[in-house]
């Protein structure tokens, strides 16, 4: 794991653990302040406090095992092989008791609309499970997958018209990651546009003062705690939120210490443009504010008049998708709340989405091979690809219709004979973009770069991913719209 034996942070791994030592260690109300027990700046608590409640837990059984894996400040660096047994079992137990069961479950409840056969089912729910970016970074960077499973949680018990149980889940998704920002308006216009549905002046109120009523309850467990003064709310929140970071701290370049290789709009065009040096970051954030709100509005306008269970799988990859390429202080993981909600949609567009997943795990190279996990990342990605296209035949379903671009290729008139040729473009694009992909991974791996140009191929890799995302992100978009625009044409279509 990133980090292993190298002080003084250690990485992500002495992370999880020191959590597990402040929260065992110290009281509730010194959790996410500064103290002499408690350094902030040495992997202090930046998460809400369901991920410091999971911590303690963890500390708990820790505790039972073996004291000195939380001991304070003695502990600090702890990596027995005992102990890493211990924490990969602790991220495979999330994963058993959240994660894998929401995905399962969430392919059964396919089965009444476009799945038929139980052995479709179980294809779909391995290549959602064989989805190596996941894979690599919860068991590999160490990472717990508790927000996504909830957040996996919240869209299932939607799809069955359960609102409040479906509210609850995604507040817990909340309430373990921040991140889960990124799904928190379409659920909040999905839900909102239920409510207009039925209604504002009888059963859509009700359902309304449900909703909130539920998300009000959940906010206030999570945070009961906290909830003593002020100043301890505060606290957590600028923990939470550390905007006076600037637009994208410690980017790789524009950092002379970098940490992350980031493939969204704002560290690509700091290639050309340093934004930093002309822009102050209040300036940044009012920047990014502006250009993710813009980006989001369309599809959210459209979810919120006419809300579907469709409409809202797609929104979600859209405005993830958008936060991940245009929103302030975002990390190379991040794309993982994009790559999820994709995994849901893959047995409606398998070419898109196993296009999308692979160039995904791509954009986290440069981060995987500081990780050393160059062999995992190639055998991962290969066995996801084998999957895919043996479970969805992906390079037969490139048409027009099968890319769900029906709707907006009518909407072009005297251009539809373009997309006689489309099934072709697409595979051919598809090819080439893998060829570059495992050119630079070889490349990334097997190679040094030039001594006038050190992060050469970090810096290649993250151009490549940037430029992919922004055309799936008009992709994502077409389709939203233009099946808003033209549902009753879908409909014959369909």
């Amino acid at each position: 794991f990133l980090g292993a034996g190298k002080p003084p942070m250690y990485g992500d791994y002495e992370a999880q653990r020191h959590w597990q030592e402040v929260t065992y260690n110290l009281p509730i109300r010194q959790w996410y302040f500064n103290t002499s027990d408690n350094n902030l700046l040495y992997w202090g608590l930046d998460y809400p406090p369901l991920t410091a409640y999971h911590s303690f837990l963890c500390a708990y059984i820790a505790k039972l095992i073996n004291p000195d894996w939380i001991a304070l400040h003695t502990s600090r660096g702890y990596e027995s092989q005992p102990h890493k047994l211990f924490m990969r079992t602790t991220v495979f137990v999330a994963d058993l008791l959240v994660y894998i069961p929401a995905v399962v479950l969430y392919c059964f409840s396919l089965k009444e609309t476009s799945i038929k056969k139980k052995a479709s089912i179980w294809r779909i729910a391995l290549c959602i499970l064989l989805y190596p970016g996941l894979i690599l970074i919860d068991h590999g960077h160490f990472q717990y997958p508790l927000s996504l499973g909830f957040a996996l949680w919240g869209v299932l018990c939607l799809s069955y018209d359960w609102d409040l149980l479906g509210s609850a889940a995604f507040c817990l998704a909340l309430n373990y990651k921040q991140m889960e920002l990124y799904h928190s308006l379409p659920f909040f216009c999905y839900l909102l546009g239920k409510c207009f549905k039925k209604g504002l002046k009888g059963k859509g109120l009700v359902l309304l003062i449900k909703i909130a009523g539920t998300v009000v309850v959940s906010f206030a467990v999570c945070w009961l705690p906290f909830c003593t003064d002020m100043a301890q709310i505060m606290q957590v929140l600028r923990r939470l939120f550390p905007i006076d970071r600037g637009l994208f701290e410690a980017c790789m370049f524009s950092s002379p210490t970098p940490r992350s290789k980031l493939a969204n709009i704002w560290c690509s065009l700091s290639v050309l443009i340093k934004i930093k040096n002309i822009a102050s970051p209040q300036t940044q954030l009012k920047i990014s504010f502006a250009v993710t709100f813009l980006s989001l509005l369309p599809t959210c306008i459209k979810l919120t008049v006419r809300p579907s269970l469709r409409g809202f799988k797609f929104a979600l990859v859209s405005c993830a998708l958008s936060f991940f390429l245009f929103s302030f202080q975002v990390h190379e993981k991040s794309i993982l709340l994009v790559s999820v909600p994709v995994c849901l949609i893959i047995n409606e567009i398998p070419f898109m989405a196993t296009w999308f997943l692979l160039v995904s795990t791509f954009s986290m190279l440069p981060l995987l091979l500081k990780d050393g996990l160059l062999l995992p990342y190639a055998v991962t990605t290969l066995a996801f690809l084998s999957v895919c296209v043996a479970s969805f035949s992906i390079l037969e379903k490139t048409s027009a219709e099968d890319l769900q671009l029906k709707p907006f290729s009518l909407s072009l008139k005297g251009y539809v004979s373009w997309f006689k040729s489309f099934p072709r473009i697409v595979r051919s694009l598809f090819l080439l973009s893998v060829t570059l992909m495992g050119l630079l991974s070889l490349a990334s791996a097997a190679l040094s770069p030039p001594q006038r140009l050190p992060d050469l191929f970090p810096v290649a890799v993250s151009l490549v991913s940037c430029l992919h995302f922004l055309l799936f992100w008009v992709y994502f978009n077409v389709v939203i719209l233009w099946d808003s625009k033209n549902s009753r044409s879908q409909k014959k279509i369909s």
